[in-house]
């Protein structure tokens, strides 16, 4: 079972949520070949209703105590820009995708994505160029 694990920390960025919840996103996420989506909602509004079908399944979740064993069972995560969130993916080995939340004042998450990225650790977007800010996605 292919993974995308998604996860906004202990904020809410309803953005990236409604984003890949798209219907283009998700036939893409299964043309991928990923069958699991996990999402983790933090404090957001778009609280969509889990769902498993032959060939995919939807959990959500606003917290849990540690991220790790789902961080463990995802072939790709996608994450908001918090450090805490991209190092811990990065600690695991995960190919990583930070979607920049353009909303927030004073943007640190947008410079700490760029830096990462020059040094080649993941790639960084925004909620409208997700769909194409990588081949694994």
């Amino acid at each position: 079972m292919k993974c995308v694990f998604v996860t906004v920390g202990t904020t809410s960025f309803d953005d990236l949520i409604a984003c890949v919840l798209a219907p283009d996103s998700l036939q893409k996420t299964e043309s991928l070949g990923y069958n699991r989506l996990i999402l983790q909602i933090g404090r957001g509004t778009v609280v969509p209703e889990p769902f498993s079908t032959e060939s995919f399944t939807l959990d959500v979740y606003r917290y849990k105590d540690s991220l790790k064993e789902d961080i463990r069972k995802a072939d790709l995560v996608i994450s908001h820009a918090g450090a805490g969130s991209c190092l811990e993916a990065l600690e695991k080995g995960k190919p990583l995708v930070v979607v920049i939340n353009g909303k927030l004042m004073n943007n640190h998450q947008l410079e700490l994505a760029k830096q990462l990225h020059k040094e080649g650790h993941l790639f960084y977007c925004t909620c409208s160029t997700l769909r194409h800010c990588t081949p694994a996605w």
